[in-house]
This record gives structure tokens, sequence and C-alpha cells, in this order.
């Protein structure tokens, strides 16, 4: 079963005995006629080694890395 609300536009689903709100399901998503979201890859490993170490590139490519494990688009 689903519904919307009026006020806000949420649109819910009930589902394994339990009213959720905000997520959607499907394999893919699709924007402009390319792929955006696909199939979650593997882990990748965070930055470490090599012979010159750029602190500031590690924080950053760190931040990308767990950004995109929190919103579940690789795996930890």
């Amino acid at each position: 079963m689903r519904l919307t609300e009026r006020g806000s536009g949420v649109e819910f689903a009930f589902r394994d005995g339990a009213w959720t709100s905000g997520s959607i399901r499907g394999s893919e998503v699709v924007i402009g006629g390319a792929k955006v979201v696909g199939d979650r890859l593997p882990p990748i490993a965070g930055p470490v080694g090599g012979s010159a170490i750029d602190t500031e590139v590690r924080t950053a490519v760190g931040q990308i890395l767990s950004a995109l494990r929190t919103h579940g688009l690789i795996a930890s």
C-alpha cells in the first residue's frame, strides 16, 4: 500500500508490517539517458604508502571514500 502526504508530497509505503518513507527501490538511477548509480561496488582501500606523502590529498580522498560509504555507494 502507498500514500502521499498532501502537505509535503512525501510518499509512504507499507512494507513488512511497517510504514516507511524516503525509500526508493531499484537497480539503477538514470538521468538524461546516462546511468549515474548502479550496483554497489566492492570496497576501495584508503590511500596508503608511496614515496611522497601528501596529507591534504590523503585527507580529501579519505573524505570522498567516507561519503561514498556513508551513502552506500561502495562497501565498507
